[in-house]
């Protein structure tokens, strides 16, 4: 998507040759305008998917995710890191870790937001290693329902997120694929045309 590409160079920071610092429009700040554009892509991708519930990780996937959902008008459905006293009774759970902070985390969802009938479409900031995407994965297949697709961002296609993803079977979509980082280096994968 080349609007979110241009984003990323003018305002993204490689800070080494893993990471990148979006937080100016993404992880921190949110451009609104930018994330509605970005729901409009993910809806023209996946608008023929049969897709009836969009899930995404607190927080930074959330402004992505609602906004597609809002374009594909079905519901959105945020998994919890951090568990809640308000979050009882039936949820599927299952343990992360995460690249970006090294540590891990208990992914929550709860069987009241997804039935066996759902298609599910997972949105992700960012794709690294693939282990957020995999543990949301797990959740969705734990209810019983489909995935559908998976739509990143930003993702790292140095790293071996994508091909775990796809190894497993999922269908990915990255609207930003970036192809090598380094210290105030972002290349981005040339697509085919």
């Amino acid at each position: 998507m080349k609007l979110l590409m241009d984003r990323i160079l003018s305002e993204g920071r490689a800070l080494s040759d893993s990471v990148l610092k979006v937080d100016g429009f993404l992880n921190h700040q949110v451009d609104a305008d930018l994330m509605q554009e970005v729901g409009k892509d993910f809806y023209e991708y996946f608008k023929d998917y049969g897709i009836t519930r969009v899930l995404t990780i607190e927080s930074s996937g959330i402004a992505p995710a609602v906004y597609t959902a809002q374009a594909l008008k079905v519901p959105m459905v945020i998994l919890k890191k951090q568990t809640s006293k308000i979050l009882n009774g039936d949820v599927y759970q299952t343990n992360i870790k995460s690249f970006t902070k090294g540590t891990s985390y208990e992914l929550t969802l709860s069987s009241n937001y997804i039935n066996k009938e759902d298609r599910v479409l997972i949105i992700d900031d960012f794709l690294a290693n693939g282990e957020a995407a995999t543990g949301a994965a797990r959740l969705v297949e734990m209810a019983g329902a489909t995935i559908a697709g998976i739509g990143i961002l930003i993702e790292k296609s140095f790293q071996n997120g994508r091909t775990k993803l796809e190894n497993a079977g999922y269908h990915v979509y990255s609207q930003a694929r970036i192809a090598r980082l380094g210290e105030g280096i972002i290349e981005f994968v040339e697509e085919d045309k």
